[in-house]
């Protein structure tokens, strides 16, 4: 059974997601469809790009992932289907894929080109589900495009690095459901640069020198529950995904705060790391 999974920014509200599970059901009545996301933040190419890459590699080989953001045709804006590690990814070439082929090289692109063969508004239901149903056929993505060689990037989603190697500038990528803040800056990348030297991260007016494994590594358990009081407690911490994310511990945007509402943090705002002399 073929396994389609929809991230999009089309919220619950209207019927933009419920009228494209439709589509694909109307042309494969025994496909499974899961949804990933339907609440990125409109138009959102850093965090829908986030969401796949961590999203993806969780469901089997041959599993097909629409992505409806930011998809509507134009000269700039142009569709692709893209099969990577096994996956096939159907989604506008804005640089959401970016992230994805930065860390394994894409086995095939194509740009699609049946637009000619539809008219559509609404492309993700139009265009990308008749995509997803071919694939789910056991079709060939040359038959639905023309191949092509590179994707367009995003902006500002690799760190800078300064010529010193003293200093990583790094950017705000997502921000999630507890208001913890993720940085592009992946783990791997910090310790190649870090070298064991000790460190500032630093986010509007809060500075960071230590960085957490877990979110619960911040608590002293030799110490009674009654006398911790660290809820609220702002920390960094390496998260799931292995990107520097600043966070705080159990925190709650409508009582004790977030991460991104305590420190006025939003997306693609700046988080520096500095490296200092021992």
């Amino acid at each position: 059974m073929a396994i389609i999974t929809l991230t999009t920014d089309f919220g619950e509200r209207d019927h933009f997601a419920g009228a494209t599970k439709g589509a694909i059901y109307s042309e494969l009545p025994d496909v499974k469809i899961v949804d990933i996301s339907h609440s990125i933040s409109p138009f959102s190419i850093p965090e829908a790009a986030y969401i796949i890459l961590n999203a993806y590699s969780s469901f089997p080989k041959g599993t097909i992932h629409i992505i409806g953001v930011d998809s509507e045709l134009n000269q700039e804006n142009k569709h692709i289907a893209v099969k990577l590690d096994g996956h096939y990814f159907i989604c506008a070439n804005n640089g959401i894929m970016s992230m994805i082929c930065a860390e394994i090289a894409a086995e095939k692109i194509v740009e699609i080109n049946i637009h000619d063969k539809i008219i559509s508004s609404f492309p993700v239901l139009d265009v990308f589900v008749k995509v997803a149903c071919h694939i789910a056929r056991g079709g060939t993505l040359e038959v639905i495009g023309k191949v092509i060689d590179t994707i367009k990037p995003i902006k500002n989603m690799i760190p800078f690095i300064n010529d010193e190697r003293t200093q990583i500038i790094g950017h705000v990528i997502y921000i999630d459901n507890y208001g913890n803040v993720i940085t592009n800056i992946k783990r791997a990348f910090f310790e190649k640069v870090q070298l064991g030297r000790p460190f500032e991260i630093s986010a509007r007016n809060k500075t960071f020198n230590k960085i957490y494994n877990k979110y619960s590594d911040v608590v002293d358990f030799s110490k009674a529950p009654e006398t911790r009081n660290i809820e609220g407690h702002r920390m960094v911490v390496f998260n799931s995904s292995s990107y520097i994310e600043i966070a705080v511990y159990k925190s709650n945007p409508n009582t004790t705060g977030s991460a991104s509402s305590l420190l006025g943090l939003e997306l693609m705002d700046t988080v520096t790391v500095n490296f200092l002399k021992e």
